[in-house]
């Protein structure tokens, strides 16, 4: 925890150059594969566990609502993204991990609405989440493509995943703000894709 270790005027500047770090062709790659499973109708998925589960449900609702126009809102003929948090089913997880595993959460979840050209946005910190490694992997094997979001040295996730945006850096607060800021920049970049159609 670097805000621990600093005050906050170079914790902050300490951020500012890790995210000036990133590679930007990984974030415009995310957009590419969002926007390629927009334009084939196909469904995106979201996981994560912990603060990277909160960024799930925040960018899933950012690309639901936030890459429409107001005149879409009303309008029944315009596409939308279909794309969906696994975090947010709050009975399913409980059910799951109660019964059988945490770890079964969100592969169990693929099984009843993935399916082949389906879009796995897997987003952990350490990347060594058993439930989001599990979910990966059963994703590879059918058909979907998968995108990890990783940090410290990538873990598992980093290699299992087909594509991915790592953020070299061992501390899980500015790794996940830093998720954060990508998929905003990747939420700002639909909105206009969607506004040239």
């Amino acid at each position: 925890m670097l805000g621990a270790t600093m005050p906050a005027g170079p914790f902050l500047k300490r951020m500012a150059d890790e995210l000036l770090r990133l590679d930007p062709a990984q974030v415009t790659n995310l957009a590419d594969l969002m926007y390629d499973c927009y334009r084939r109708g196909r469904t995106i998925f979201v996981i994560g566990n912990g603060g990277s589960g909160s960024n799930a449900s925040h960018f899933c609702e950012d690309i639901g609502k936030g890459t429409l126009r107001k005149k879409d809102f009303d309008d029944d003929t315009k596409k939308r993204f279909r794309i969906l948090s696994l975090t947010d089913n709050t009975p399913y997880i409980l059910a799951w991990g109660n019964d059988e595993g945490f770890d079964r959460v969100f592969l169990e979840q693929l099984k009843n609405l993935g399916g082949e050209g389906d879009l796995l946005i897997a987003i952990s910190g350490s990347g060594n989440s058993p439930n989001i490694l599990r979910a990966v992997e059963w994703a590879n094997r059918r058909g979907l493509t998968t995108f990890g979001c990783t940090g410290f040295e990538g873990g598992k996730l980093r290699s299992l995943a087909q594509h991915g945006l790592h953020v070299d850096l061992a501390d899980m607060g500015i790794v996940e703000t830093l998720h954060l800021a990508a998929f905003h920049w990747v939420v700002d970049d639909l909105y206009r894709r969607l506004g040239e159609n």
